[in-house]
């Protein structure tokens, strides 16, 4: 048993997913370093100085707090200014993977190409064809 675990561990694409869990963690941090100290700061100076990390609704009439941590401690919250934070931060690691495998596919002729038409069938078959349909119209 051993060494069939073994065996299995030690096929390619178990060995690529697993670097490729490890290379994601580490790009899921630089993308929500880039979301949280760089697009969401421009994001929030546009709309007149917001910070969405902060936005919160209290769900209890004993949060009383007004930043996250402290209505956090004081009981429960909806904490939507997280979400949109969460939520861009996914649309830009979306969209880098996307350009990333398109990049990629293009490097190894993997292009997507239109389908080619389909080929003009012989006259023979054509005519058979509209022999067909007009047979079926006479009955």
């Amino acid at each position: 048993m051993l060494k069939e675990f073994k065996t299995f561990i030690m096929k390619g694409n178990v060995m690529d997913l697993a670097v490729g869990v490890i290379i994601g963690g580490a790009f899921a941090t630089i993308v929500k370093s880039l979301t949280n100290d760089i697009i969401m700061p421009i994001v929030g100076a546009i709309f007149g100085g917001f910070d969405f990390s902060e936005y919160f609704a209290p769900l209890s009439a004993d949060v009383t707090a007004t930043n996250l941590d402290s209505a956090r401690e004081q009981g429960a919250v909806l904490a939507y200014g997280s979400f949109i934070t969460a939520t861009v931060n996914f649309l830009i690691l979306g969209f880098i993977i996307f350009f990333m495998i398109k990049s990629l596919n293009k490097l190894m002729g993997k292009e997507e190409k239109a389908p080619k038409a389909p080929p003009v069938p012989p006259a023979e078959v054509v005519l058979l064809g509209e022999i067909r349909d007009l047979l079926k119209t006479q009955k």
